[in-house]
């Protein structure tokens, strides 16, 4: 790597992501296939987001009725976005979504069996909502909900059982975005959380920095921070490898450890060849999911002399 040069998923890390970028490949690909066993007809109770709440034509539920249209089809409720009606052979049966999704009204021909997260789905006027059902980390039995204690990290709850996900170094979850995005543009995220608390040299402090520089984290051989235009983002290196400081202030490239003084035995008795083998084989390089290595066999980034 030149000096002064960022790599390219440095380049795409320094850009952002935008807000319409989603937060995991692989996150999306789960949920992808939870729906479409859904539609293929599977009825097991884990896979199964709507719930059959039968209604009979011309019996009052809740002071209504309904009329199907249409021999078959899938009606919107007309006050509840979490309620629809189908119609099997002219007989209208009132259905419920799984706590957290909604009906997704959006075929015009109402050929469709659909529900979908509620901030995926436009309600309209349809107002009401089931009462939320909570376990622990999910606000509601389906849904994205974000940790309270810690700002990187949310939760992808599918029948009130909740998946830890961790946003990249230095990015946090935005919970009106709904995507990972640098921990300073969230609000939700403290300020001692940005970065860890780093700051960035003042500006002329880094001779020869160019319009970024990087610096080794004080106690973790593996990350690293870019100073952009004042800014401090953090960054891990991959792993099997450890930042090394340049000659340079301001700079420094990801080597071997047994590279970098002080951090031969940063991973300690980990098998390197089976994790990077396992990271490929899931894809998270394109996914942007941080796979967290085990702290008890790590050591810190050696303290400088003085």
């Amino acid at each position: 790597m030149l000096t002064g040069s960022l790599s390219i998923f440095e380049v795409f890390d320094t850009i952002g992501p935008t807000r319409t970028q989603r937060v995991s490949t692989l996150f999306l690909g789960e949920i992808r296939a939870q729906r479409r066993a859904f539609k293929d007809g599977d009825t097991s109770e884990k896979e199964q987001p709507s719930v059959s709440q039968p209604a009979v034509v011309g019996c009052a539920y809740g002071q209504e009725s309904f009329k199907c249209p249409d021999d078959f089809g899938f009606y919107p409720h007309h006050i509840s976005c979490d309620k629809y009606w189908k119609c099997d052979n002219g007989v209208a049966e009132l259905k419920t979504c799984g706590n957290g999704l909604a009906f997704d009204a959006t075929d015009t021909k109402y050929l469709t069996e659909n529900c979908d997260y509620i901030h995926n789905v436009e309600c309209g006027e349809r107002t009401q909502f089931e009462p939320p059902i909570s376990t622990p980390h999910c606000a509601r039995l389906y849904g994205i909900f974000a940790d309270e204690a810690k700002c990187d990290v949310f939760w992808n709850c599918w029948n009130g059982e909740a998946s830890r996900y961790q946003c990249s170094p230095g990015l946090a979850y935005d919970r009106e975005a709904r995507v990972c995005m640098w921990a300073d543009q969230v609000p939700e995220c403290r300020n001692e959380e940005v970065a860890n608390g780093f700051a960035c040299p003042a500006p002329g402090e880094v001779s020869n920095a160019g319009s970024f520089s990087r610096h080794a984290h004080p106690e973790d051989c593996r990350k690293y921070y870019i100073c952009l235009e004042g800014v401090a983002r953090e960054y891990g290196c991959p792993i099997g490898t450890v930042f090394k400081i340049g000659d340079a202030d301001g700079t420094g490239n990801c080597e071997d450890p047994e590279a970098v003084p002080g951090c031969e035995d940063y991973y300690g008795d980990l098998d390197l060849k089976t994790i990077r083998k396992s990271e490929l084989l899931a894809g998270l390089n394109n996914a942007g999911e941080t796979r967290t290595v085990p702290a008890k066999n790590l050591k810190p980034r050696p303290a400088k002399e003085a």
